[in-house]
């Protein structure tokens, strides 16, 4: 099934919760004893709009965020299956030697839902818009589509792709 506007109601909650957010930081300005709803508030509000980790969706953006966001390689495999398993450890042994760390200046990379498609109750695929943002100015995007599979241990990306 093709949700379209799944997009559409994400960026409507996380506009919501920046709404909250918001009002909850003028509630802090008021009062020592309702700053601690307040801070807990603007913390977890972005956490909580996130599918859970046990999901296709939540999977399929913990890998975007560890090979994307973080450029963590090993992080996106312990997510990874199949086709997806064999594609990072090619990733990471083209890039064998390279140290990515803290001190390495890495994009700025944001990206949000554009379609979901579920395929079955063991099989769901995802595509990203993806936009890459370099400190001098320079930018790109690209479209990622995850696919992912219900295995014994839980929802895995069994493949993905990148294009422009």
């Amino acid at each position: 099934m093709v949700w379209p506007d799944v997009h559409v109601i994400l960026s409507e909650a996380n506009n919501l919760m920046l709404v909250l957010q918001r009002r909850a930081l003028r509630f802090v300005q008021g009062d020592r004893a309702r700053s601690w709803v307040g801070v807990a508030l603007m913390l977890l509000g972005p956490v909580a709009c996130r599918p859970g980790a046990d999901t296709a969706q939540g999977t399929a953006e913990r890998f975007v965020d560890a090979h994307y966001v973080q450029i963590n390689l090993a992080q996106a495999k312990e997510l990874c299956v199949g086709p997806a398993f064999a594609k990072v450890e090619e990733e990471q042994r083209l890039t064998t030697g390279q140290v990515i760390d803290e001190t390495t200046r890495k994009p700025h990379v944001g990206y949000s839902l554009v379609e979901k498609r579920e395929e079955g109750a063991d099989r769901a695929s995802f595509l990203f818009d993806g936009k890459i943002r370099f400190d001098d100015g320079g930018n790109f995007a690209r479209k990622w589509m995850i696919t992912t599979r219900k295995e014994p241990n839980g929802w895995r990306v069994s493949n993905y792709d990148e294009s422009e």
